[in-house]
């Protein structure tokens, strides 16, 4: 199991992410949680854009929560069994930001 950040090693880690956010759980989850919206040309390329980070997420063994509305994605990056963000979710969210800059993200 992953250790949780201590708050100086999130944001040392917030740092080098560029629109991430560490929002508090919402009701029924543990934690606070890493949190960015993405904005796409289309529902294609935000669809695209979910299915790449699925593959991301499916190889490390740690899924996001992904909200959608049309054209834009939010990714919620947290470690339940840990009760907050650790390394991991930092690891996923940098290759989530990866995934989306080779997609037709909006100007």
């Amino acid at each position: 199991m992953s250790k949780m950040l201590e708050s100086a090693n999130l944001t040392a880690g917030l740092a080098e992410l560029d629109g991430w956010q560490v929002n508090s759980a919402s009701s029924g989850d543990s934690g606070p949680q890493l949190q960015k919206t993405y904005s796409f040309r289309g529902f294609n390329a935000a669809f695209g854009f979910m299915t790449r980070v699925a593959m991301q997420a499916e190889r490390a063994n740690h899924h996001p929560d992904f909200q959608t509305a049309y054209s834009r994605v939010t990714v919620i990056w947290t470690t339940h069994s840990s009760g907050g963000i650790t390394a991991l979710d930092l690891e996923l969210a940098r290759l989530t930001d990866l995934c989306a800059s080779d997609t037709a993200l909006k100007a």
